[in-house]
């Protein structure tokens, strides 16, 4: 029996009625909530997180009132057994109005195919200009690259290993002497140096030059800041600076300016947020004090303008960019590497953003990347996670939030990176996906339930 005064489920509370001689009949009312939780955390969370489901819980109350349609008591009364297995069969009836949610299934694995030892990362391109997709992982552990060429059914012949710096931690992909053929940069951070390697074309890789930063590259980034129609470098060091090298027609950059701020950058991005053609700076600073993305505007000339910090999740690690809510403007993804979580921040289109939304994911996250998977025009979000050794796909509502739970799939050790993967170099297809096994030192492929693949003889045995 509920004490009178006591509030009971958002109703206002009973606050010492008069008693009356005459009461009238009673109502019956059922409440249902549905609660998330979470496989691997165990906690009750507002959106999920991980494996999340929904769990009905329903409340029964008979409502009794006086003659004059004043609440008298709210109590729920002792039933015997038959009594209460009716009532439970009416409230789990009235709790199941709407079956639960089932996320769509659109990739399956398909390969997986020895590099490097412990990836960092894993780049698509046509590198050898055959018209089929190509990959390179940087192997943070054998100071190498690994080259991977396409076959055009999806499977890859063996790679080529390619001995470069001392642990290259991250690439970008550019044409930095203008040649026609793709080159690299690698941020070197057991060197404290980036790193320049021209393709030539046969997909092939020759040294170029090296240039010093101090200290500890852990990300580079490259586009044109300055306007003069070539490739520039962005490079977050780990002792809170961001460096910046101007690129020429030959392919060799000179400093630019270093900007110190942030604590602990883990990544940097460059691109047009505001659509005046000219590039934005984006970082994620990892470090305890800030915990933070940073937008600084582009003057245009090599420079940036004061950053804006937007609050994240704790430790991220990573921002990408994509549309979540159709409005033609970019937003920002950013993966969290601790609290299993990520952010999405939806774009003014000014280079400004609105508050982050803070959404679930498997446990320990790392790198992510934002696509259309399942067709229905709104970017989707793959996620690959280390502590559960899985590949989340969260599906988009439209509005930068997600449908729970996401589809898992289960991948080699140590899921590291991934990027979007299409068998050949025309888009003309599904995207698949491929991931960077740190742990296992493979790169895997899961291709689009749209695209059959030749199954391989050279794959990594089960």
């Amino acid at each position: 029996m509920f004490s009178k005064g006591r509030k009971a489920y958002g109703t206002q509370p009973v606050r010492g009625l008069p008693v009356r001689p005459v009461r009238m009949a009673v109502a019956a009312w059922f409440r249902c909530e549905a609660t998330w939780a979470s496989v691997y955390s165990g906690q009750r969370m507002k959106i999920g997180s991980g494996e999340a489901w929904p769990w009905p819980k329903c409340h029964a109350f008979f409502i009794e009132m006086d003659m004059n349609g004043r609440l008298w008591d709210l109590r729920m009364p002792s039933m015997d057994i038959g009594l209460a297995l009716l009532a439970s069969w009416l409230m789990l009836s009235a709790c199941s109005k709407s079956d639960p949610y089932v996320p769509p299934d659109p990739f399956y694995y398909f390969a997986s195919y020895p590099v490097g030892k412990n990836p960092t990362t894993v780049t698509t391109a046509d590198f050898n200009r055959d018209q089929i997709t190509d990959l390179i992982t940087t192997n943070i552990s054998s100071n190498t690259i690994s080259i991977l060429f396409g076959v055009g059914d999806g499977t890859f012949r063996d790679q080529v290993q390619v001995r470069v710096c001392q642990e290259p931690r991250s690439l970008a992909v550019n044409d930095f002497n203008q040649d026609g053929q793709l080159d690299l940069v690698l941020a070197c951070s057991g060197s404290d140096q980036v790193s320049i390697m021209f393709g030539r074309a046969n997909g092939k890789f020759e040294e170029g030059p090296q240039y010093p930063v101090h200290r500890t590259p852990v990300s580079v980034a490259s586009e044109d800041v300055n306007g003069d129609g070539h490739p520039d470098l962005a490079v977050a060091l780990r002792n809170d600076k961001v460096k910046i090298f101007l690129g020429s027609a030959k392919g060799e950059f000179r400093p630019g300016v270093q900007y110190e701020y942030g604590d602990t950058p883990t990544s940097v991005a460059l691109k047009d947020l505001n659509q005046d053609g000219k590039p934005e700076l984006v970082v994620t600073n990892g470090g305890p004090m800030l915990s933070a993305v940073s937008v600084w505007i582009g003057n245009g000339d090599g420079t940036f303008r004061d950053p804006k910090d937007y609050k994240t999740g704790r430790r991220p690690l990573g921002v990408s960019f994509a549309d979540f809510n159709n409005d033609r403007m970019l937003d920002l993804l950013v993966i969290n590497g601790e609290g299993d979580s990520f952010t999405t921040f939806l774009g003014n289109g000014n280079a400004t953003f609105q508050p982050g939304k803070d959404s679930g994911a498997d446990a320990s996250p790392n790198f992510g990347m934002a696509r259309d998977f399942d067709g229905d025009h709104i970017a989707d979000v793959a996620i690959v996670n280390l502590q559960s050794t899985d590949l989340s796909i969260l599906f988009g509502r439209g509005d930068g939030t997600f449908n729970y739970p996401p589809r898992n799939y289960r991948t080699k050790s140590g899921p590291f990176a991934v990027a979007s993967y299409r068998v050949s170099a025309d888009n003309g297809e599904e995207p698949g996906l491929v991931t960077a096994d740190n742990g296992a030192g493979s790169v895997s492929v899961f291709l689009h339930h749209g695209r059959k693949g030749q199954i391989p003889t050279n794959r990594v045995a089960e």
